[in-house]
């Protein structure tokens, strides 16, 4: 028996996410934990001229690169946005983007707040995500905490993030990542998810 297109109405199609906020909100750890759980997502691996640091993988957590070859990207119209973030170059590269969402899974970016709205400018219907604290002063304390930068680069960072919690209005919604309940974060980020693939008229992203 055919289907009746009149009741054909679900069309459920790929997401661009993008999760983002301030410095110290724990976006990196919100994103480490969406992977662990085997979420059926494609996590998108930024390019960036920073150096390594302990513990990380190269093709894992970021492509390390030099400023040469990031220039070489550059040229070469191969990133959807990049941007100097504390001296260093960071960007999203396009094909793996792109190759992803034409296999139908949903692509899952961490980018900063510059690099969201610049998203948002080039695909309108993405998903933007704002991870933030319950308020500047834990997010403050977080930042001072890391004791990975020095008090110059700390006044910086301390100085970019309040700016960046007033950019929160830019995006779809908004989650509190609490300390020691990160599982909570990635529950209720989940849920938006889900949500957003049951809109009766859903986001169509094109790159």
């Amino acid at each position: 028996m055919n289907s009746d297109p009149d009741f054909d109405i679900y069309h459920p199609t790929p997401l661009l996410i993008v999760i983002s906020g301030p410095s110290g909100a724990g976006k990196d750890t919100v994103v480490q934990l969406m992977k662990e759980r085997g979420l059926p997502f494609h996590f998108v691996v930024t390019a960036t001229t920073r150096p390594k640091r302990p513990n990380e993988i190269n093709g894992k957590d970021y492509f390390f690169v030099s400023k040469e070859e990031f220039a070489r990207m550059i040229e070469q119209n191969e990133l959807i946005e990049y941007a100097i973030v504390y001296g260093d170059y960071k960007g999203i590269p396009k094909s793996q983007v792109r190759e992803a969402l034409a296999s139908g899974k949903d692509v899952v970016m961490r980018v900063d707040v510059q690099g969201a709205e610049t998203v948002r400018k080039l695909a309108g219907d993405a998903l933007l995500i704002f991870i933030t604290t319950e308020n500047g002063e834990e997010l403050e304390r977080r930042l001072r905490e890391r004791r990975t930068e020095t008090l110059d680069e700390l006044a910086l960072r301390i100085a970019t993030a309040r700016k960046e919690l007033k950019r929160v209005e830019a995006f779809d919604y908004v989650v509190f990542n609490c300390d020691d309940r990160q599982d909570e974060t990635v529950d209720l980020i989940e849920a938006i998810i889900n949500a957003e693939h049951h809109r009766v008229k859903p986001r169509k992203v094109t790159l």
